[in-house]
This record gives C-alpha cells, sequence and structure tokens, in this order.
C-alpha cells in the first residue's frame, strides 16, 4: 500500500457553484498549509482540529491569490481514508479546480489514481470490499430501488450477513480441528447430526442470497431489453414513444432501420436498456441483411423479448422465423396498430406457436383490465400478448404491469431483506454454496471429520471474498479502477 499524499478533485468537472478538491495522507495538512493562508494572510492551518472548517485563501507560491475558499480539516484516523484530510471547497469551474488542484501537487501531493481514496479507506480497514463497490453503486443509480439496495450495502447489510455465515462456518472448523488434534478431550460422537443441522441452515441462507440475485442485478443494472419483428410493424415508433422523444426514423418504408439504436428507458421503477433493431426478414439487401443478423444476434442476450407484430397485416414466413429466434426468452408480444382493422388474432399466433415449437407454451392475452396473468408466472413457457397502439399511444400501462409480473411477481420489494445486485458476489455465493453441498454429501457418506473441515474451509474463503477478506492485489486493483478519479 502506497501511503504517500494523494490529490484529485472530488466534484464534477465542469461549471458548477462549488468545487472540491481532496488531499489525503500523511503529509496532507502541511502541504495545504503552503497554499493556504487566513484572513491575516497567516500559514495557520497546523494548528487547526480537526473537523473543523475555515474562511481563507488559495496562494500561489508567490503569495498572489488565486480564490477565495473554505478549507475543512479531517485528522487521521477519523477520516474518510482514515489518514490526514483536507478539502478545499472552492469556486467551481473546470480552470479554477484545475489551478487549485496543481497548485497542491507542487506544494507536493500526488495526483490521485481512479478510486484510490476509496481504496485507502478499505485497506485501511475503514469498509469492507462489499461496503466500497456500493459507493460507486450509489453514485451510478439508476432508479428508486438500485439507490436504496446500494445505500443498505454501503451501511454495511451485506457484510454484516456474510460475516454472521463466515462465523458460524468458522465455529465448526475450529470444532472439528480441535477435535482432531485433542480427541482424549473432544469427542466427535454425534457430531455429525449437530453438524448437518448447522450446514442446512448456511445452505439455506446461501440461497435466499442467490434467489435474490438475479433481480437485484436487473434492477440495479437494468433488463437488457431487445424489439424485434418484421419491418415495418411499429418497432421505431413503440421506441420513440417509450423514449419520450423521436429517436428513432420513422417512415412507411419498409427496412428503414438499418442498424440497432440503444437507449435507457426508465419506467418508474424499472430500468430498461432497451435496443431496437433492424425488421426481420428474407431480403437481398447486402447492408438490410447485416442488419437482421446483428437483430438475431443481439436477442440471443437478451432478458427480454418485445416482438412487435402489426395486427392488420396476416402473418407469414417471416414471423415463423422469428418465433423460431425467440422460443426460449421471455418474451412479450405487442400486437401493435389496434387502431386499425384488426387480421391477426390470438388464435392465429397460437396457431403459428403450434406450428413452429412443440416445447413452447401458450400465447396468453393480458387485456387492460387485467383479470386474464395466466401467462404471467415466473419460470414458465408461455409468451404474453398485449394489444397497443403506438400511435395512439394505447396499452403502456398493461405493458409496464406485464414486464412487473413477468420479473419481479408483480411488485417491486423496498423491504429490509438484502438483495444482492453484484455478479462478483453471485459467484463466491455459488462457490461457497458448492462446497457447503460437498459437505452434506459427506455427511451422507459417512465420511472422515477432515473432509468436512476442508469444504467448510473452501466455503469459508469463497464468502471471505465478497467482503475482501480472501482477495488478491490484482482483483482489488480491478475493482477500484473502475471507480472515478475524485473517489
Amino acid at each position: 500500500m502506497r501511503t504517500d499524499t494523494i490529490a484529485a478533485i472530488a466534484t464534477a468537472l465542469s461549471d458548477s457553484g462549488i468545487g472540491i478538491i481532496r488531499v489525503s495522507g500523511d503529509e496532507a495538512i502541511p502541504i495545504v498549509n503552503k497554499i493556504y493562508r487566513n484572513k491575516k494572510n497567516r500559514e495557520v492551518l497546523l494548528t487547526y482540529e480537526s473537523h473543523t472548517i475555515h474562511y481563507g485563501f488559495v496562494v500561489e507560491k508567490d503569495g498572489s491569490l488565486i480564490d477565495e475558499v473554505m478549507v475543512s480539516v479531517m485528522r487521521a484516523p477519523h477520516s474518510y481514508t482514515m489518514e490526514d484530510t483536507v478539502e478545499i471547497n472552492c469556486h467551481g469551474g473546470a480552470l479554477m479546480m484545475k489551478k487549485i488542484l496543481m497548485t497542491a501537487i507542487e506544494a507536493g501531493a500526488r495526483l490521485a489514481e481512479p478510486g484510490e481514496f476509496t481504496k485507502r479507506a478499505f485497506l485501511n480497514g475503514r469498509i469492507d470490499l462489499s461496503r466500497a463497490e456500493a459507493v460507486m453503486d450509489v453514485i451510478h443509480a439508476k432508479n428508486q430501488f438500485a439507490l436504496k439496495s446500494s445505500i443498505k450495502q454501503l451501511r454495511g447489510s451485506v457484510f454484516e450477513k456474510i460475516k454472521a455465515l463466515r462465523e458460524k462456518i468458522l465455529y465448526e472448523i475450529a470444532f472439528i480441528e480441535s477435535a482432531l488434534d485433542d480427541p482424549e478431550h473432544i469427542s466427535l460422537e454425534g457430531y455429525a447430526e449437530k453438524l448437518s443441522d448447522q450446514v442446512s441452515f448456511v445452505i439455506k441462507e446461501l440461497k435466499k442470497l442467490l434467489n435474490s440475485a438475479d433481480d437485484g442485478k436487473m434492477l440495479k443494472e437494468g433488463i437488457c431489453t431487445v424489439i424485434v419483428g418484421k419491418p415495418n410493424v411499429g418497432k421505431s415508433s413503440l421506441l420513440n414513444l417509450m423514449v419520450g422523444q423521436d429517436r428513432a426514423i420513422v417512415t412507411d418504408i419498409a427496412g428503414t432501420t438499418r442498424d440497432t439504436l440503444e437507449e435507457t428507458i426508465y419506467l418508474g421503477d424499472i430500468t430498461l436498456n432497451i435496443i431496437d433493431t433492424a425488421g426481420i426478414r428474407n431480403t437481398e439487401d447486402t447492408v438490410e441483411k447485416i442488419g437482421v443478423e446483428k437483430a438475431k444476434t443481439i436477442s440471443e442476450d437478451a432478458d427480454l423479448i418485445l416482438y412487435v407484430m402489426d395486427s392488420s397485416v396476416p402473418l407469414d414466413e417471416n414471423d415463423a422465423d422469428i418465433m423460431r429466434m425467440i422460443k426460449d426468452k421471455k418474451t412479450i408480444l405487442l400486437l401493435n396498430k389496434s387502431d386499425l382493422d384488426e387480421v391477426v388474432d390470438l388464435t392465429a399466433v397460437n396457431e403459428l406457436l403450434s406450428s413452429v415449437s412443440e416445447k413452447r407454451g401458450s400465447v396468453y392475452m393480458v387485456s387492460e383490465n387485467m383479470e386474464e396473468e395466466e401467462g404471467l408466472h415466473d419460470g414458465n413457457d408461455n409468451i404474453v400478448m398485449v394489444k397497443i397502439s403506438a400511435k395512439e399511444n394505447d396499452g403502456m400501462d398493461t405493458l409496464v404491469h406485464v414486464i412487473k409480473k413477468m420479473f419481479f411477481h408483480g411488485q417491486i420489494s423496498y423491504n429490509d431483506e438484502i438483495c444482492i445486485t453484484s455478479s462478483r458476489h453471485k459467484e463466491a455465493l455459488l462457490e461457497a454454496l458448492e462446497s457447503m453441498n460437498q459437505v452434506c454429501g459427506s455427511l451422507e457418506n459417512q465420511m472422515p471429520e477432515d473432509f468436512y473441515s476442508i469444504d467448510l474451509m473452501s466455503a469459508y474463503a469463497s464468502l471471505g471474498k465478497i467482503i475482501g477478506e480472501e482477495v488478491g492485489d490484482d482483483l482489488v486493483n480491478e475493482i477500484f479502477s473502475k471507480f472515478c478519479m475524485g473517489k
């Protein structure tokens, strides 16, 4: 760990009312003392008590004034990094903040690396790795759920849960090791039954955390949503409607959209990372053909398919190709142009589905009153159909309801349950679960006790990755490299 003094701009590098330059390290106070003067033009920063704020000026080497500032002094260990820290509150503006930062660097600080302040907080033991990651999650939160979940993690919800599970596992490891080292005084008779109960409890808790991971990740990062359909069915009109502005070109000419168009859309508590694709059809046009292939490739990684049909145009072989393409995906079929005479109905769509897929269930219509919701249950093979009119802005409330029902069982919970939102945490939990299942297998097969200890230790180490007690320097550096410069 480097212990030299670092400095960086902690606020956005843009015109604003206030800008903050943060300086942290053993020499933070002496360095800022060189460039700070109070109203009487004296270097007095060294005498200020911790957690005080003072009015004064930042000056250059020759004493010329740079800016009028407020300076906050926080002495170790009572600071974010647990080091001496000074924050210079100056007038906002990119030029002014850069000028003061360079003055601090000339006085002896060095420019901080991305995330280095939070990295120091972690390495100095102020926060664990899960809380450190939550710092950036708070900054990048896209909706209320993500924000609340990140704040809970920042306050230690994940850390406390993982810590409690590790303590249970460690107790059993210590007992086994002690009994094996001193069999005359510590008996393992009947221990397998007791251990089985503890292992079952830990497995139950791990599964509970893992069950929250998929929903949590989608709510945090957004649902990867791909709009597919034949040309001229209203895909781009739907995107424009959901975005609230004309992002996609809409014409009566089939094949207008040749490439993908990506947007992030906020529907209440739901974030959709939505991709509009080229109309899927058999074509000899080289450029359009590339767009069609790209649409098919992107659809393979989608969390949700919005399949748009034109209810005023009969189904054809292109629709059959699309049905085959989405046979394994969560799909909402949007029967667009409900304001025109209907040619395609629920019966026709179900006949098409049964002709291309024997494994897939049925298509279910969800109306505005939302009475028929048999196709909305998570985990089934059904396709849900919603009638919409992108032109008349009809059916959007029903669409939002259907998405919530498909992914979050109808409502987004803001209870006190822990929600795993990190892919890294999920991977570690899966590793721990696998190790605990191995312990179960050893118990069932009445294996020697040292087998239990090996797998328990593996689970203990896997959970340690989440809070940073079992991670290498490379992973730590990778995590903090994704932070902004002043955090």
